[in-house]
């Protein structure tokens, strides 16, 4: 058993937006994650873990420790971004929890955008990104 999964149940929510962009998927992760903080701060038992966008399947998968999964249905109905589908999952990165779990909400939000950064960059997603929007201003011109 996790960390995480100690003080509160870990969820994954899956969201499917066929036409919506890398850019207009991470707007949406960081409109959660914002919401999660701010919940948090409030003294509610929600956490934003991470999100993982899949461009592929113009997909967005988020990970979140809560006392509820009603706690995390409010994250999203704060939020106003749609989900499809809301899981209790089991999580196997004992070690990655711990190790990026600094205290108080402004770090769990400001660890939570560095990861979602680093796994665009691993992924390729941001240089392509802003490869893509290059050329479209070039194409502008």
């Amino acid at each position: 058993m996790t960390k995480a999964s100690q003080s509160g149940n870990v969820y994954l929510v899956e969201h499917y937006a066929p036409g919506l962009t890398v850019d207009g998927l991470g707007c949406w992760a960081a409109r959660v994650r914002e919401t999660a903080v701010a919940m948090g701060s409030e003294g509610r038992a929600v956490r934003y873990l991470r999100s993982t966008i899949v461009p592929a399947d113009e997909a967005l998968l988020c990970v979140f420790e809560a006392g509820s999964d009603e706690l995390v249905r409010e994250v999203y109905a704060r939020s106003g971004v749609p989900f499809e589908r809301l899981s209790v999952a089991i999580a196997d990165e004992s070690e990655w929890l711990d190790a990026r779990s600094p205290s108080g909400a402004g770090g769990a939000e400001q660890t939570a955008q560095q990861q979602t950064e680093r796994e665009l960059r691993a992924s390729g997603i941001a240089d392509s990104t802003r490869d893509a929007r290059a050329a479209q201003e070039k194409e502008k011109s």
